[in-house]
């Protein structure tokens, strides 16, 4: 019996075989890339408006930085227009000066010029003239009350800035002392000039420490400190040694003390 069944199951047609899995590929949203984006354009559209919005933005701020920088440019041109005029002795005949052969406008002392150009700074701001160089022409032209507030506004900042207005925040010091009928207030505004000359520069690697040196020596001088002077110049002598400028004014001064 199991050999029959055997045969007649051998003897059977033979099914048909299972159809092989053969999807169909399908692209979804349609046939091209058009067709794909197609259902986004809104969104799209959105972020290409809000780009150029951004970039407009952009180019707006540019242009105004760009009119503001050229503003500053015209106004530090006209600053330096009155700056650029020479002193000349109106006395002077025209061949002694090119400027008064070729009609130049000048000015006829240093004060003057000094004066005038603070006019302009006033009428044309620059960010360019901070507070020491608007000092340094205040001295000049004989404020020296408004000179050493501007000094002081620059006195702690860091690096040459500080340095310069330390320096000279001392010279004016020196100066309104100088002009004092009592003694006491002379001696007082020299001892003053004195100890900020100390603290112009007190890094002995940092720049313009020579010059502290000297400065100091100086008002020692001035306050009949005579050795002390004399010490300080020695010092100032050993740090100025490269300096073509400033050594021989110190040659000079210890001369002058009978060294």
């Amino acid at each position: 019996m199991a050999s029959k069944d055997d045969k007649k199951q051998t003897d059977a047609p033979a099914s048909k075989a299972t159809p092989k899995f053969d999807p169909k590929p399908v692209n979804v949203g349609g046939d091209s890339f058009i067709d794909r984006v197609y259902p986004y354009r809104k969104k799209i559209g959105g972020f290409v408006v809000l780009g150029f919005a951004v970039w407009a933005v952009i180019a707006v701020v540019i242009h105004f930085r760009d009119s503001g920088r050229e503003k500053k440019t015209d106004q530090l041109a006209l600053v330096l227009d009155v700056a650029d005029r020479k002193v000349v002795d109106p006395s002077a005949p025209p061949e002694a000066n090119p400027a008064l052969k070729d009609h130049d406008p000048t000015f006829a002392t240093a004060q003057e010029r000094a004066t005038a150009i603070l006019d302009a700074l006033v009428k044309h701001p620059t960010e360019v003239a901070g507070p020491t160089y608007r000092a340094s022409l205040l001295v000049q032209a004989g404020k020296l009350d408004e000179a050493m507030t501007e000094y002081k506004q620059a006195e702690h900042k860091q690096g040459i800035d500080g340095v310069l207005a330390r320096e000279g925040l001392g010279l004016v010091e020196e100066m309104k002392a100088a002009t004092e009928k009592d003694q006491a207030a002379v001696q007082k505004g020299f001892e003053a000039a004195l100890a900020t000359f100390a603290a112009m520069q007190p890094d002995d690697k940092g720049p313009r420490y020579a010059y502290s040196l000297y400065h100091q020596a100086r008002l020692l001088g001035l306050l009949n400190k005579t050795a002390d002077a004399k010490a300080m110049y020695e010092k100032a002598k050993a740090a100025a040694k490269d300096s073509s400028e400033l050594a021989p004014l110190i040659e000079q001064r210890l001369a002058s003390l009978g060294t």
